[in-house]
């Protein structure tokens, strides 16, 4: 009998357990009780729109006032979802059904903060452990002209945002092209434009190098292997300009003294460590339909277990060897949570507030009159070039994700040219894009102004980089066999 009781009590804890994880479960039915309404010509709507409106106004002007742009969008998200519970409060006694929708919201962006970490923390760990240094090293001891370095760094660019976000590429390319052509600042200026096209083109055949293919992904719009048919128009969308460019750029060669590269330890295991884990993820979720964050988490698990190791075995060794530079850095060890603390905060939590703000204005019902506008009175495939063009001003990551929540009845060649309007777009003007928007904060600090990569120089050439974007289109639309 007393077993009997003690298995009660403990099969009512589980139970407990259970109603305090999932909450949902506990007033489902109240939710249901109470209806949404549309407040598109309401007080509430009006003023989600208008503080959406000045939010967004005062982000994409970061670099005039100085004020970081996260800071306006998760004020304007609160503000936006405040209003709305308050609303469902007063009309209706509870909110709760508005909870469950920004939880679903929150749920979404979750993934996403927990996917750009891990590739960040991956990139800083790299970072740490000298690779891109040697990177550097090696492109310059190897006396490139600056025309050879002028399509290296470019075809770099386009190589690395398949694996690694755009906006790192970005910021790493713009690194090496300053310290190479510190010297000539008209190539500074045209290798660093020429790496912000490429990183866009190529984060836009692949899920991990952006946020707007990452979306299409996440919501199974697109599988994993559907994206490589972007791969031919993404890398004329690149080349076109780029060839343009070419010509402008000096044939002369960089003088600089040789350099030896010098790798921390682990260096190389790191790289292992990183290719093995988007391996992982993208097998799973081809194979076991595994979302992706899943396999990104595992990776970190091995990174900071191979971190533990790292640490001891070189505190252990630093008392086997005699002291030398590398034992004086290796006293240091190597945490990870350092490099997790180096992730962009600020880009993270705008996209916080961007996607709550999205997800309120679709909550309302402002993206549903969108999508009827945009995909019934005026045709898709128009549509989503007007799109397209629209994220050389406005984020893309954002548009991606108003426009799945609009839940357009695309088929898989809409969804490409949307995919490939969204990514490649951000590189008609230096606003468009976070990597271009990084590289312009990083020659701020090492140019002189109005030298090198500026939002002028990106202008001038904006012309070479329309002309790729509509002859990408084109490609797409040869390769569809003339139809969308």
């Amino acid at each position: 009998m007393k077993n009997t009781h003690k298995l009660f009590r403990i099969r009512e804890f589980f139970i407990l357990i259970l109603m305090c994880l999932l909450p949902s479960f506990v007033f489902a039915e109240e939710i249901g009780a109470v209806t949404q309404l549309d407040l598109k010509h309401h007080f509430v709507g009006y003023f989600a729109v208008a503080v959406t409106f000045i939010v967004y106004a005062i982000a994409m002007t970061e670099d005039l006032h100085q004020l970081s742009k996260a800071k306006p969008m998760v004020l304007g998200s609160a503000l936006i979802w405040g209003s709305i519970f308050v609303y469902y409060s007063m009309e209706y006694g509870s909110a709760k059904n508005v909870a469950v929708v920004f939880q679903n919201n929150l749920t979404a962006y979750a993934e996403l903060f927990l996917f750009i970490t891990v590739s960040m923390t991956f990139l800083n760990s790299m970072t740490e452990r000298g690779i891109f240094d040697a990177l550097r090293i090696v492109l310059v001891n190897r006396q490139y002209s600056y025309r050879q370095l002028f399509w290296i760094t470019g075809v770099l660019a386009f190589v690395l945002s398949l694996v690694i976000s755009s906006l790192t590429v970005g910021l790493l390319m713009g690194y090496i092209i300053l310290v190479i052509g510190k010297d000539q600042p008209k190539f500074v200026g045209l290798a660093g434009l020429n790496a912000v096209v490429a990183a866009n083109a190529g984060g836009t055949i692949s899920p991990l190098g952006g946020i707007s293919t990452f979306f299409v992904w996440q919501q199974n719009m697109l599988h994993f292997t559907e994206f490589f048919n972007l791969t031919i128009p993404c890398m004329v969308n690149f080349l076109v300009p780029a060839s343009i460019m070419h010509f402008a750029v000096t044939k002369e060669n960089p003088v600089f003294t040789k350099e030896t590269p010098a790798l921390k330890r682990g260096s190389k295991r790191i790289v292992f460590i990183f290719i093995f884990t988007f391996s992982l993820t993208i097998l799973s979720n081809v194979f076991f339909d595994m979302p992706a964050i899943a396999g990104m988490m595992f990776g970190l698990a091995i990174l900071q277990f191979f971190a533990y190791y790292l640490t001891k075995s070189e505190k252990l060794s630093h008392f086997l060897i005699p002291e030398t530079r590398q034992t004086i850095d290796s006293k240091k060890g190597f945490d990870v949570f350092k490099c997790i603390a180096g992730v962009d905060w600020d880009t993270l939590l705008f996209f916080y507030g961007a996607m709550m703000i999205v997800g309120a204005l679709s909550f309302l019902g402002y993206l549903d009159a969108m999508a009827h506008y945009l995909f019934t009175e005026i045709s898709p495939t128009l549509a989503n070039i007007m799109i397209g063009l629209s994220s050389s001003s406005i984020d893309n990551g954002t548009l991606m994700f108003a426009v799945l929540n609009m839940h357009p009845p695309f088929s898989m060649q809409q969804w490409l040219l949307l995919t490939l309007t969204l990514g490649v777009g951000g590189s008609l003007l230096a606003i468009g894009s976070a990597p271009a928007l990084h590289v312009l904060g990083l020659m701020k600090g090492h140019m002189k102004e109005g030298e090198g990569y500026t939002f002028t120089l990106h202008l001038r050439w904006m012309p070479a980089i329309l002309l790729g974007f509509f002859a990408s289109i084109g490609t797409l639309f040869l390769l569809n066999g003339g139809v969308f």
